[in-house]
């Protein structure tokens, strides 16, 4: 039996890779951190920003809430800090009709051949 390599999952991701993630400029994620007390990724000697999954889930949060939903930022911190639980769950139901709603965009479009 050939040797396989173990596959390794990343658990840490830098600003550059999170805004590739969201379609969205480092910039505007660096501003989000400075706006979001609840985004705070950790920082190397160097300054580097090292975002883990729960930072990244909260980026995701808060592009949703902003980008999506169309929410100010302080509409935003105040659902963040108010409903926190609700927000994640109607962030989870949206983002899953997103996914049922582009496999049903490629079965259509193979339907189409």
């Amino acid at each position: 039996m050939p040797y396989k390599k173990p596959k390794i999952e990343k658990i840490v991701f830098s600003i550059g890779e999170v805004a590739e993630m969201l379609g969205e400029n480092v910039s505007l994620i660096r501003y989000w951190e400075n706006q979001f007390d609840a985004l705070n990724p950790k920082k190397n000697k160097k300054g580097t920003r090292l975002f883990s999954k729960k930072d990244i889930e909260t980026v995701k949060l808060i592009h949703y809430l902003v980008k999506v939903r169309g929410l100010t930022i302080k509409g935003a911190k105040q659902k963040l800090k108010e409903n926190r639980d609700e927000t994640i769950n109607n962030f989870d139901i949206a983002q899953r009709l997103k996914s049922i709603r582009d496999e049903l965009s490629e079965i259509g479009d193979a339907l189409d051949v």
